[in-house]
C-alpha cells in the first residue's frame, strides 16, 4: 500500500512538473514585439548579452516586420562592441546595413563598420590580414564618399593603421635578417621605404608602440 501510494505521488509530481514546464515554455512564445524589445533592454542593462541575443532571436523570428528590430539591432551592436565581442557586434551591424541602410545613413553605417574593425586591433601582430583589410576598406570609403563628414575620423584611423603597418614591417625585416632570409627582408624593407610615414618621430622610436597607436 505504501509503495503504491509513493508511486502514485511520484507520477502525479512528474505529470504536474511536465505541465508546468510546458506552460512556462508556451509563455515564452507568441509575445508581442514590445515584450521582446523590453527583454533586450533589460538583459543589456544588466550585462547579460546571451539572454539579450536570445530575446532578439525571438523578436526577429516572431515579428519579422516589426519596426523595433531596427533599434534592437543597433542596441545589440553597441552592447557587444562595448564588451569587445566584435564578431557579434559586426553580425548585428551587417544585418542592420542589409535591412535598414538608405542613401541618407549609408555613409555613417559604413564608417561604423570601419570603426568596429579598427577597435579589434588589440593584438595587431596576430592579425596582419585584418590590418590590411581595414586599410583597404578605409581607402575605399574615402573614394566612395569623398565629401563625407566622417572622413577626418577615417583619416585618423588610416594614419594609425599605416603607422602600425610600418612598425610591423620593421619588426618583420629585423626578424628576417636574424634568420638570414635577406630576400624576404628586402621585400619588406622596400615597403618601408615607400611609406610616407617612415621619417616621422613615432616611426623612428622604439618599435613597441602598438598600444600607443591603436585603441
Amino acid at each position: 500500500m505504501i509503495i503504491r501510494y509513493i508511486a502514485t505521488v511520484t507520477l502525479a509530481a512528474l505529470l504536474l512538473g511536465g505541465c508546468a514546464s510546458k506552460t512556462n515554455k508556451e509563455e515564452t512564445y507568441n509575445k508581442p514585439a514590445a515584450y521582446w524589445y523590453k527583454q533586450i533592454i533589460r538583459k543589456v542593462s544588466v550585462g547579460n548579452l546571451d539572454k539579450a541575443d536570445d530575446a532578439y532571436t525571438s523578436l526577429a523570428s516572431e515579428h519579422v516586420a516589426s519596426p523595433l528590430l531596427k533599434e534592437a539591432q543597433m542596441i545589440l551592436y553597441r552592447a557587444h562592441l562595448d564588451e569587445e565581442e566584435y564578431l557579434m557586434a559586426n553580425y548585428y551591424l551587417d544585418n542592420y546595413i542589409k535591412r535598414f541602410a538608405t542613401s541618407k545613413n549609408i555613409e555613417y553605417l559604413k564608417y561604423l563598420k570601419i570603426k568596429s574593425h579598427f577597435a579589434e586591433f588589440k593584438h595587431p601582430k596576430r592579425n596582419q590580414k585584418l590590418l590590411l583589410d581595414t586599410i583597404a576598406k578605409a581607402n575605399t570609403y574615402k573614394e566612395k564618399f569623398p565629401g563625407s563628414l566622417y572622413n577626418p575620423m577615417v583619416d585618423t584611423i588610416l594614419t594609425k593603421l599605416y603607422l602600425t603597418e610600418l612598425i610591423l614591417n620593421k619588426e618583420i625585416v629585423s626578424l628576417y635578417k636574424r634568420l638570414g632570409r635577406d630576400k624576404a627582408a628586402k621585400i619588406y624593407q622596400e615597403k618601408i621605404d615607400k611609406s610616407w610615414l617612415k621619417e616621422t618621430p613615432i616611426a623612428t622610436e622604439n618599435q613597441s608602440l602598438f598600444r600607443k597607436i591603436l585603441p
